[in-house]
């Protein structure tokens, strides 16, 4: 019966083109298609009478879950001497919005969003997707297969882990620690707090020495303060550490809106 379906939906469904992305995205022609198709439509696409259902966020919650859980797993057995920090940390860098939201502009997702959505697309609507596609493959085929899935084409193909390993993402830890080490006082405030995308968007500001040297935009404060953590250390001229400006190597998301 799934075969049959499968054969439908591939060859004679009214969204057969978009059966045959998917094929070549995930690697198997879905039996669900609605479920996948729903993946791609953002909240902010619909009324609020829709919005529990016809929206990906319920996916994005079950795909963030899975996502955890298998990069998790990958890890524990890729690193079977390290100690939980870094097996934490391992996992924070590749799950973290930023390396969701690259990866997902890597492998085109940004072409299916801007088929269902009317709206400007923004960054942080392809982390979203790329974590409810994740939930849509979840229910279709079960955790084994998309175990197998986010591993062959998601982690090995998108992600130079060994570069990761030595990526330190943390800025606002390593601008503390120069603060600590070198006496200097530093604060962190929410200067703005304003609606984007039906949702409530932060404005957060760094201050060394009550000399603002940083802000930044996102809907998450942490993240936020993040940036805006980077941005001061950009400033001072503290170096990072980092050779590269993306833990995944992907380059940066292009003709899309800016979260700040």
């Amino acid at each position: 019966m799934r075969f049959i379906r499968r054969f439908y939906n591939y060859y004679l469904h009214p969204d057969k083109e978009l059966a045959r992305r998917l094929k070549t995205l995930v690697g198997f022609t879905p039996v669900h298609l609605s479920l996948f198709k729903l993946a791609f439509f953002h909240k902010s696409t619909f009324s609020s009478q829709d919005y529990a259902i016809a929206n990906n966020e319920r996916l994005e919650f079950l795909g963030d879950a899975v996502l955890s859980t298998i990069v998790g797993e990958y890890l524990f057995k890729k690193y079977p001497n390290s100690d939980e920090g870094f097996l934490t940390k391992m996992r924070s860098k590749i799950v973290k919005r930023n390396s969701l939201d690259e990866i997902a502009d890597k492998m085109g997702l940004d072409l299916f969003l801007a088929n269902y959505n009317q709206t400007r697309l923004s960054k942080s609507m392809l982390g979203n997707a790329l974590e409810a596609l994740v939930g849509a493959v979840y229910i279709e085929v079960g955790y084994n297969k998309t175990r197998q899935y986010v591993v062959k084409r998601i982690l090995r193909r998108y992600l130079d882990i060994h570069e990761l390993e030595h990526f330190d993402d943390n800025y606002k830890s390593q601008l503390l620690e120069w603060c600590q080490k070198n006496g200097r006082s530093i604060e962190y405030k929410v200067v703005a707090k304003y609606k984007s995308e039906k949702r409530d968007k932060f404005k957060v500001a760094v201050y060394v020495d009550g000399k603002k040297l940083g802000t930044a935009d996102d809907f998450n404060k942490k993240s936020a303060e993040q940036l805006a953590s980077e941005r001061a250390m950009v400033a001072m001229g503290i170096p990072s550490g980092n050779g590269t400006s993306s833990a995944t190597g992907v380059r940066d998301v292009k003709g899309m809106e800016e979260e700040d």
